[in-house]
């Protein structure tokens, strides 16, 4: 096999098993939460140790292994991989240059949003505290 081509799987094994941990803390999210929510019997039975801890590690596990058996889940990876090692990513100056950017724009946008928020209650406090019925009635002359 091609020093490449092992590479490429071993990346596309990582991500398996990355996806596979995701899946594992997603269901033990998912059945903690159940457990927590659920009364009685049901609750009692969502708390065991099994459903707790070995659902997840089962379900992860199932993940990896139905994704690493998959001859064209298996090649997609290795394509992923192959593309990915193309791409030419932006050097360490330009990184900091547009973090910097990225930065200089939140704070400026912080304040846009701040002074208009600010603004629109002045605005709201002004009209809250105009007496309206009084205004109307000299208006109407009622």
């Amino acid at each position: 096999m091609d020093s490449a081509v092992a590479t490429n799987r071993k990346a596309a094994t990582v991500g398996f098993m990355s996806a596979g941990v995701l899946v594992g803390i997603a269901l033990k999210v998912l059945v903690d939460s159940a457990a927590a929510i659920t009364t009685g019997g049901l609750g009692q039975f969502l708390a065991q140790d099994f459903f707790r801890h070995g659902l997840p590690v089962v379900g992860g596990l199932a993940v990896f292994v139905a994704l690493q058996a998959n001859a064209s889940i298996r090649t997609w990876g290795d394509e992923v991989v192959t593309e990915l090692r193309k791409v030419v990513w932006p050097s360490r100056e330009d990184t900091t240059r547009m973090t910097i950017v990225t930065c200089i724009m939140l704070v400026l946008s912080g304040i846009a949003l701040g002074a208009l928020d600010l603004v629109s209650g002045k605005m709201v406090e002004w009209l809250v505290n105009l007496d309206i019925v009084r205004f109307f009635s000299r208006i109407f002359g009622a």
